[in-house]
């Protein structure tokens, strides 16, 4: 009797596993639906529909090569990180719906940096293009919050395990750019100093003065410089 009960929770565990990623298509492909292109009664209906996962599919025999088709070009660095994400995701890459991938193009000007964020439904595999990065992730409270680092170069490959803090690095004297494979159709993102900083409405100062031991009127200036 055991043994049957054993079983049964090593099969519960395992579904319950399985279910916790983007799901196995059933199909060859199974392009998204963009329903901002519905109208009438079936998009009204759309609407008043709940999602669990993915996306509607598009007819198979309205289907063609420009569904499974993105020319990324290089990102804008000109901002206060001198960095950019370009994200390839299911939200700009139908053809991507159900196949459990996507990836992102990561432009780098001189000591830019891709500040600490997470993907929480997706492990990130980064290659690099052209020069130098410094990237690393740090693990769970669990694990003592060791920090993973290395340097790396061209035609080097690293990877972030899905849903850790990790960041990148440009530590050349030149531009740089990487390309992320996320294990995910829709990763997800979220920038820590923007969820802290930039959330709305804003986390009340209480929290973050006690959260980070300092006085508000430090909480205070962060928010300003996120404020761009």
């Amino acid at each position: 009797m055991k043994l049957v009960y054993l079983v049964i929770a090593i099969l519960a565990l395992t579904s319950s596993v399985a279910s916790a990623y983007d799901p196995s298509p059933l199909q060859d492909f199974c392009v998204a639906l963009n329903d901002t292109k519905l109208g009438g009664m079936y998009k009204h209906f759309l609407y008043h529909m709940v999602f669990v996962n993915g996306k509607l599919c598009k007819d198979p025999k309205l289907v063609k090569a420009e569904d499974f088709f993105k020319h990324v070009d290089a990102g804008n660095t000109t901002n206060p990180l001198g960095a950019q994400v370009t994200p390839v995701f299911v939200d700009q890459l139908p053809g991507l719906n159900t196949l459990g991938i996507s990836l992102a193009r990561v432009d780098f000007a001189p000591k830019g940096l891709n500040s600490p964020h997470t993907h929480p439904r997706g492990t990130e595999i980064l290659i690099v293009l052209e020069g130098t990065l410094y990237v690393g992730f740090v693990t769970s409270n669990q694990d003592k919050n060791r920090l993973f680092t290395k340097v790396l170069n061209k035609g080097d490959v690293f990877v972030f395990p899905i849903g850790l803090i990790h960041f990148q690095l440009n530590v050349g004297y030149g531009n740089a750019v990487a390309i992320a494979a996320l294990s995910s159709q829709n990763p997800g993102t979220i920038t820590i100093a923007n969820a802290l900083f930039k959330a709305n409405p804003p986390i009340s100062p209480q929290v973050l003065t006690k959260a980070f031991q300092v006085d508000k009127s430090v909480i205070d200036l962060l928010e300003k410089q996120f404020n761009w």
